[in-house]
């Protein structure tokens, strides 16, 4: 010790205490630096789905070899969903098929298959078309009953939605797209024959009706009046609702400036099922019952045509549309041609259950897709 402290003890007793205390500061403040670090929020790690890069508000720092990594999950969004029925030979549905007693093929190539389930909750979005020409007026009234009971038993509140749509040479909507079956019954009553007194009293002496341009009303335009439907309000739906139009008609069209096969191909690339209810009045003379053209646009877009003998067998064409709607499969794949070229892929579903195919069992499901086009 220097000479300076031994001469002066109190100077020696100053000394040591100022050092105590520079010590003792010392390690409270670095005892408060390791208790506020340890208080530091602590970073959760989150499961990861796909690479969602831009919703995040900064990018994340590399991580550093003792963190490992967050888990990536990649989901693949490029399935081919299918819906189909299936039916044995006195018609009645089948709802026990499993996915080993099936087989989907693309252009004639199996497919592995991602996901099959039986398809019963999925929300549904549907058109009633009802035609309101002249070759309907006889049966009309039967329609509606069929159509009211239609919808009690098929829509769900909160969950499906139907609307109703009439048309002679134009289509007329009677009532938007609606879970509320009040609105629903009040479109069904609204809906009329067309037919303008000029054009009756024309049809009454055998003559033409006006030109289409001054009075649609003696025409009948289906394929018009379908592609609105589609494209104006089906195609709207939310993705991942089944849509389906239940078309009331002879298939008798006089008037669509759109083609038959364009409805189809636009039905299909809309996810768009079509049932078809061939009926008309028996009593009137003009036209025809065209169930080729029904039964085509149907059979096309995973459907099924109805031809009812006599008005009182529409409630039991209405019935079958009913269950077939909540007897249906959903069957899924990832396309082994990843080409996104917009072109349209046949799809053919098979039975392989040696049992099953002995039953002589029917599978009902649109016939093809159009691919995604980059």
């Amino acid at each position: 010790m220097p000479k300076y402290f031994m001469q002066n003890p109190l100077r020696v007793l100053t000394f040591l205490l100022a050092l105590v205390l520079v010590s003792s500061g010392s390690l409270v403040a670095y005892a408060q630096k390791g208790a506020q670090k340890n208080t530091q929020p602590q970073t959760t790690r989150s499961r990861v789905v796909g690479t969602p890069s831009s919703a995040q508000g900064s990018p994340t720092p590399p991580a550093t070899p003792d963190e490992p990594e967050a888990e990536v999950v990649r989901v693949e969004t490029n399935l081919v969903n299918t819906l189909f029925t299936a039916v044995d030979k006195d018609h009645h549905f089948i709802t026990s098929l499993r996915s080993e007693d099936v087989r989907i093929l693309e252009n004639d190539t199996v497919q592995p298959v991602s996901l099959f389930e039986r398809e019963t909750n999925r929300a549904l979005s549907l058109t009633i078309l009802v035609d309101t020409s002249e070759s309907q007026k006889g049966v009309l009234a039967e329609e509606k009953s069929a159509a009211r009971t239609f919808v009690d038993s098929v829509i769900r509140p909160n969950i499906d939605r139907a609307a109703v749509v009439s048309f002679t040479g134009v289509p007329k909507v009677e009532q938007e797209l609606t879970n509320d079956l009040v609105k629903l019954h009040r479109g069904i009553e609204r809906v009329t024959i067309e037919l303008s007194p000029e054009n009756e009293r024309r049809l009454a002496n055998g003559d033409d009706p006006l030109p289409m341009e001054q009075d649609p009303s003696g025409y009948t335009g289906i394929w018009d009046a379908m592609w609105m439907v589609i494209n104006d309000h089906l195609a709207q739906a939310p993705q991942g609702t089944r849509r389906a139009i239940v078309l009331l008609s002879d298939g008798d069209d006089t008037s669509s400036k759109i083609k038959k096969q364009a409805v189809i191909d636009l039905a299909v690339k809309s996810d768009v099922v079509i049932y078809s209810i061939g009926i008309r009045d028996a009593d009137f003379p003009e036209g025809k019952l065209d169930s080729g053209a029904l039964r085509k646009v149907s059979d096309r877009t995973g459907g099924r045509a109805f031809f009812p003998a006599q008005p009182a067998e529409l409630p039991l064409a209405f019935s079958q549309i009913d269950q077939e709607l909540r007897s249906q499969y959903l069957i899924a794949y990832s396309p082994t041609n990843k080409t996104r070229d917009g072109s349209y892929r046949r799809v053919k579903i098979e039975l392989v259950n040696p049992a099953l195919q002995k039953d002589k069992m029917q599978l009902l499901y649109r016939a093809g897709y159009y691919a995604r086009k980059d």
